[in-house]
């Protein structure tokens, strides 16, 4: 087994390290954060991860995991160091590189033996060959160290399921030595591992990543279109599902894809291809969509009532998708400010996610309310909006919409109920790429219910 340090203890180097040690590695966690830290050797994960802390607790109390703000000793007994900073995107859309370089010359400073230097975060094509030149630039000992490219493909909500039972490891390394010695280190998760050069290592986590989001911006793209011509995108993609070549998985229609993966990798495989005189016409067709996809609820909102000023506006699921607390690129983020700034006061419900939305958009500042029920958001609400497609949120009945709101008008961003269903519950619903409702009995007995409660109140 190696002595294995782990830099940058965010979502993906602390899912890598607490994995590391539960195939018996011994593995020490660093980052600057001291608060963080200490929460860590308290057993508590800052990031909310289903299985993690279990792990976690687990491997720190063997003795296989430690935490710690001291770099210089963690650095000078690594066999391997394993780079999982942020790469924050830039307002041009290239990738942050700045702390990939502190840490690469902390490395060269501080290693006392030799070492192989692993890059997890996700970096444009050719960064780990400058990381290697770098960390040379700046070497104090005479040591052999060497960078390696080891991309993550993680999924927010199942990132220990991903790590332990991925479906391949990819590897990108320049010489035998680094090569065998990253194998070595893999070897006890037995899993299918896919060695390649660097540069195309770090190719593949952005082709990867970008095809996904080609997929669902596509289906987003086709739905808009079904609306528009009678059909219904859940039947379109149950009958595309069945093509092999197709496959089933990302073609559920939505209010766009978020995340801190997929807004940020297509923005900046678009910005390399520019940077090397190529356009990528389809990575770009695939931001624009999504761009456009995320508010379009919103939009059809907007037609429908007169104004949101004054209005109870619930909101269901802030997280951009369920089982994670993370905000990043959250369709909630792109609404939410819309909402407020027309004057809605909004109630917002999400399992995790409030306290994170809340540091951004404080009841203080704001006319907005976090509750801890669905249905504190949803009585005497006169308009609803689904963002996120939690087990708590799907578990709604449909006539609960009908009994507890003022007028029950219903957005569903995530397509979780059947129209047929909401229409007979009495409610006026709208989904993506499913015909809406236009039951004009409905809407007049709405309206007339409508009228009760208010004569009633």
């Amino acid at each position: 087994m190696f002595k294995i340090s782990v830099v940058g203890i965010g979502y993906v180097g602390l899912v890598a390290g607490v994995c590391f040690a539960e195939v018996g590695h011994q593995v020490t966690c660093v980052d600057i954060d001291e608060q963080r830290i200490n929460m860590l050797k308290q057993g508590m994960s800052p990031i909310y991860e289903a299985g993690l802390d279990d792990l976690m607790q687990k491997n720190y109390a063997a003795g296989r995991l430690k935490f710690t703000t001291d770099y210089n000793k963690a650095y000078k007994e690594a066999d391997a160091i394993f780079i999982g900073v942020g790469t924050p995107e830039q307002p041009d859309g290239s990738a942050n590189l700045s702390y990939i370089a502190t840490v690469a010359r902390q490395i060269a400073e501080t290693i006392e033996k030799d070492c192989l230097v692993v890059v997890k975060s996700t970096v444009p094509v050719g960064t780990n060959d400058k990381v290697e030149q770098f960390i040379h630039d700046f070497l104090t000992n005479d040591v052999r160290v060497e960078v390696a490219s080891n991309p993550e493909f993680l999924a927010q909500g199942t990132a220990v399921r991903d790590t332990l039972e991925a479906a391949r490891i990819i590897i990108g390394t320049d010489s035998k030595w680094a090569k065998e010695m990253l194998m070595k280190i893999y070897e006890p998760f037995n899993l299918p591992i896919v060695s390649v050069s660097r540069r195309s290592a770090e190719m593949i986590k952005y082709a990867a990543n970008d095809f996904l989001a080609l997929k669902i911006s596509y289906m987003n793209d086709i739905a808009n279109l079904c609306e528009l011509v009678g059909a219904d995108i859940q039947d379109v993609a149950r009958g595309m599902s069945f093509d092999e070549r197709i496959g089933s998985k990302f073609l559920n229609a939505g209010i766009g894809y978020g995340g801190s993966c997929f807004p940020k990798d297509t923005k900046a495989l678009d910005y390399l291809a520019r940077q090397n005189g190529y356009e990528l016409r389809t990575v770009k067709a695939a931001i624009t969509v999504n761009d456009d996809q995320k508010t379009i609820l919103y939009r059809k909102a907007a037609n429908r009532l007169i104004t949101f000023d004054g209005l109870k506006v619930a909101v269901l699921g802030l997280t951009f998708k369920p089982e994670t607390d993370d905000l990043r690129e959250a369709p909630s983020l792109e609404n939410v400010p819309l909402l407020l700034e027309q004057g809605a006061r909004v109630y917002a419900y999400d399992p995790v996610g409030s306290d994170n939305f809340r540091l951004k958009y404080p009841e203080s500042e704001y006319k907005i309310n976090y509750v801890d029920k669905p249905e504190e958001a949803l009585s005497g609400a006169n308009v609803c909006f689904i963002f996120t497609e939690w087990e708590q949120i799907k578990a709604i009945k449909a006539e609960t919409f009908q009994k507890l709101m003022r007028t029950p008008l219903v957005y569903d961003g995530r397509n979780i109920y059947p129209i047929q269903e909401m229409q007979d519950a009495g409610v006026e619903y709208y989904s993506i790429g499913r015909q809406a409702v236009e039951n004009k009995d409905l809407k007049l007995s709405n309206i007339h219910n409508t009228s009760h409660r208010l004569h009633s109140a």
